[in-house]
């Protein structure tokens, strides 16, 4: 089993490239397969799974490098009963809600935890 390492982004994409930065940084560190990416978005970092992300930051990221985190079977999860989830409409990408307790477990289980 490789080490895992759990990216939580929970900063605003449409005010910050940070986000695109994490997803860019997940997938690149992802393809290695020697280490077990989570990306975790939280609050307005989940506007980055909508179909239209031309209004965000570094958009190209988001639309370049989150479907290699999904392709290569690593979760997408974000924050349950986000309000942002409404606003997301549909996603091309696969994710799974979490509540606070699971990110927690999830972070003690992780050998490096990152945040952006």
């Amino acid at each position: 089993m490789n080490p895992g390492i759990l990216i939580i982004v929970d900063s605003d994409p449409r005010t910050s490239g940070r986000p695109a930065e994490a997803i860019r940084i997940a997938a690149g560190v992802g393809i290695w397969k020697k280490v077990d990416v989570t990306l975790y978005l939280r609050g307005p970092a989940i506007l980055g799974l909508g179909e239209w992300v031309d209004d965000l930051k570094d958009e190209d990221n988001f639309s370049r490098y989150l479907p290699l985190v999904t392709e290569s079977g690593w979760p997408v999860l974000v924050q349950k009963d986000a309000p942002e989830l409404s606003d997301l409409g549909e996603s091309p990408i696969r994710f799974e809600p979490i509540d606070d307790g699971e990110l927690a477990r999830r972070a003690a289980a992780a050998r490096h935890v990152m945040r952006f």
